[in-house]
């Protein structure tokens, strides 16, 4: 095998006589015919002069594959229906019902502001919002979260009567308390009663669709035919 100045195209082994191998960049033949010089770097910093006689062979050190490329799935962008899923199952609270709060507080703009400077999906005022930890109403995770943990109070509050929840979300409960249910305003009136009537459609639609498929199954089922004895 030829020992002359030459450049490895991959990293190779030098096996020698005695049995070590040393890996090389690349290697050369010195003027003097008798040393190889073995790079161990590209750089030819760092090499180690042999006897070329000591040298049995070379070994062409096989180039590793790059391991595969696994894709990486993206990220599951956050849906406003998981955010209020996950609302319901913490806080015990019908998820349409939730949903019929956020679509009549800010018609589920994230970024609503009130007259009055309620934020949010939920449209939380700032003092609310900093009573229940909120940092940022803007988040829709965490209004939704503090919204929902909020009329959970409220339902707690006033013996889960959902009417005067509701106007004690809207108008606040010290007015629930003084008028002893929903406060004479135009305003929370309208809020209570477009709330309970946006849940109970909803509420309703699901049970006629339920009731439909429960027809369907029914015709499709096949009586089995009575067994032979």
């Amino acid at each position: 095998m030829s020992l002359a100045a030459g450049s490895a195209l991959a990293a190779d082994d030098a096996l020698l006589r005695n049995g070590f191998t040393i890996r090389h960049d690349h290697r050369e033949l010195l003027p003097d015919g008798r040393t190889t010089r073995l790079y161990i770097s590209s750089d030819n910093k760092n090499f180690v002069d042999v006897p070329t006689e000591n040298i049995a062979s070379f070994e062409a050190v096989p180039v590793e594959a790059a391991p595969p490329t696994v894709p990486v799935a993206a990220a599951k962008s956050e849906t406003l229906g998981d955010i209020v899923r996950d609302a319901s199952d913490k806080h015990l609270i019908d998820e349409d019902l939730i949903n019929s709060v956020i679509r009549a507080e800010s018609d589920s703009n994230p970024k609503a502001v009130s007259p009055k400077g309620a934020q949010g999906l939920m449209q939380l005022m700032p003092a609310t919002a900093r009573n229940l930890g909120v940092t940022n109403s803007f988040d829709s995770r965490a209004n939704v979260e503090a919204g929902t943990r909020y009329l959970h109070e409220m339902l707690v509050k006033f013996d889960f009567d959902l009417a005067k929840a509701l106007a004690a979300y809207n108008a606040g409960p010290n007015r629930v308390s003084q008028y002893k249910g929903v406060p004479p305003y135009n305003e929370t009136r309208a809020y209570v009663i477009r709330i309970i009537k946006d849940f109970n459609r909803k509420k309703l639609a699901a049970a006629s669709a339920s009731a439909s498929a429960a027809r369907k199954a029914k015709k499709a089922t096949v009586k089995a035919p009575p067994s032979k004895t």
